[in-house]
């Protein structure tokens, strides 16, 4: 309520506020994840995690956003459309490539840049949009902030730029290896996000220098820049483990469980109930609603939608599905991209569904496969049944109309319909459609050969003998 205030006074002030470009770095390739993908395009709770980084500066409502790549990421690129990208030849530095993403936008003096980094997915709005009220609360004053660094608390600063700090003002960013005694004692660390006046950014960047020994441009440079012009640069500090980057598999290891942890507290929060969160995995995406019921041992995919009531039982996975009201899945289920379970229907162990719809009170409780299927309200599926939708070429539909009754052990080969109200037998394997409120069993004969029995067991142990 305070910042829609502020805003309010400045616009009545007649004070035109700056729009928000966002620079995002994702050139890296990151060696040290031993991979031929780029580092931001490792998953994090299934996204990639530019996608995280660029769902969370979309947040901000930016007029422009640009990300940098480097040469030959055409799938990074996909990633971000439909925001632009811009290649980054060479090497050069974090400084070298915020003028490389600037070159991508335009009326640079109209915005404020926020540069971000896609390998840091953990990163909210609600922080952003701190450091951003800075500049907000600022306009109209004489001397107003031009730089905004988002700074992180480390119990164990070893191996960080510090934050250096006077009376209130950052004054400039040291690097580890050009700490003095006293500095390497400051707990008070850079993130690397950085928000600075557009009409700022550019003149900076033309200052900085490559005399250094790994002969780049430091983004870090421009707070001493900054300060050595009569600019003010301030902090906001957040928790370490929202800015933490990514730069190994152990390192995207703890960036998932801490997502992990993060999207259990959100679903909790909106009244989902997790018998044992530490081993329920939800992909990014997930939309449950309240009263929804997620035992141990949990895989929930993407495109996942769970309605009011739902019960997923233990070591479960699901893809693509929507889950109806009250609906119960598992344990030991399946549930495949393209499938609908309707209200009330029941998904049991063992049972894997893929690109079908499960109707209102339906069950299938045991051992079954059901793909490319129409399943109508309140049918009955036995164990074992398996529809047999691929002859090898192409996948068929198997449709089963409300109310039927399908024995266990059945093959249903597809095309097929089984109509209303019909039953077919326990072992069957069905060709043909089955018409409504009828009785199909196809089967062999059954023969009894009484007697034969014993004769077969004796004759099996005198071959057992002579051997």
């Amino acid at each position: 309520m305070l910042q829609i205030d502020m805003v309010s006074m400045l616009l009545y002030r007649g004070l035109k506020l700056a729009l928000l470009a966002v620079v995002i770095l994702a050139a890296g390739k990151g060696q040290r994840m031993q991979s031929s993908l780029p580092k931001v395009l490792h998953p994090v709770a299934g996204w990639p995690m530019l996608r995280h980084v660029m769902n969370t500066a979309i947040q901000l409502k930016p007029s422009q956003l640009a990300v940098v790549v480097g040469p030959n990421m055409q799938n990074v690129a996909d990633v971000a459309f439909p925001w632009p990208t811009v290649i980054q030849d060479k090497q050069l530095g974090t400084g070298h490539a915020v003028q490389v993403g600037l070159s991508a936008l335009q009326n640079i003096a109209n915005h404020d840049v926020l540069v971000l980094y896609g390998d840091c997915p953990l990163v909210t709005a609600e922080t952003l949009e701190n450091m951003r009220r800075i500049f907000d609360q600022a306009q109209g004053q004489q001397q107003p902030v031009g730089l905004v660094v988002l700074g992180m608390r480390m119990i164990n600063p070893t191996g960080y730029g510090r934050l250096v700090i006077d009376n209130g003002l950052l004054k400039e960013i040291v690097e580890e290896r050009d700490t003095t005694s006293d500095q390497k004692k400051i707990n008070l660390c850079n993130s690397g996000i950085m928000m600075v006046r557009g009409t700022l950014l550019p003149q900076l960047l033309g200052l900085l220098s490559n005399a250094n020994a790994q002969n780049e441009y430091y983004l870090t440079d421009i707070i001493k820049l900054a300060n050595q012009q009569g600019q003010r640069a301030v902090v906001v500090a957040t928790e370490a483990t929202e800015v933490l980057g990514v730069n190994s598999r152990a390192e995207l290891a703890h960036v998932n469980q801490l997502m992990q942890k993060r999207l259990h507290q959100q679903v909790m929060q909106k009244g989902v109930t997790l018998l044992d969160p530490n081993t329920v995995w939800l992909n990014a995406d997930v939309k449950m609603a309240h009263d929804v019921l997620i035992h141990p041992f949990v895989h929930i995919g993407p495109a996942v939608v769970i309605e009011e009531g739902a019960e997923i039982r233990p070591f479960s996975v699901l893809e693509g599905v929507r889950v109806g009201r009250f609906a119960k899945i598992g344990p030991f289920a399946r549930i495949r991209p393209g499938t609908e379970i309707q209200e009330q229907a029941h998904i049991g162990n063992f049972v894997e569904i893929k690109n079908s719809t499960v109707g209102k009170g339906a069950k299938i409780n045991h051992l079954s496969y059901v793909g490319d299927a129409t399943i109508g309200q309140s049918v009955n599926i036995g164990a074992g049944t398996v529809t047999c939708n691929y002859d090898g070429v192409n996948k068929y539909p198997t449709i089963i109309e409300d109310e039927s009754f399908i024995g266990s052990n059945t093959s249903l080969v597809a095309p097929i319909v089984v109509g209303k109200g019909a039953i077919v037998g326990a072992g069957s394997v069905i060709t043909q459609n089955v018409p409504a409120d009828s009785i199909a069993v196809a089967r062999s004969s059954q023969i009894n050969k009484l007697g034969r029995a014993t004769k077969y067991r004796l004759e099996k142990q005198q071959s057992k003998e002579k051997k």
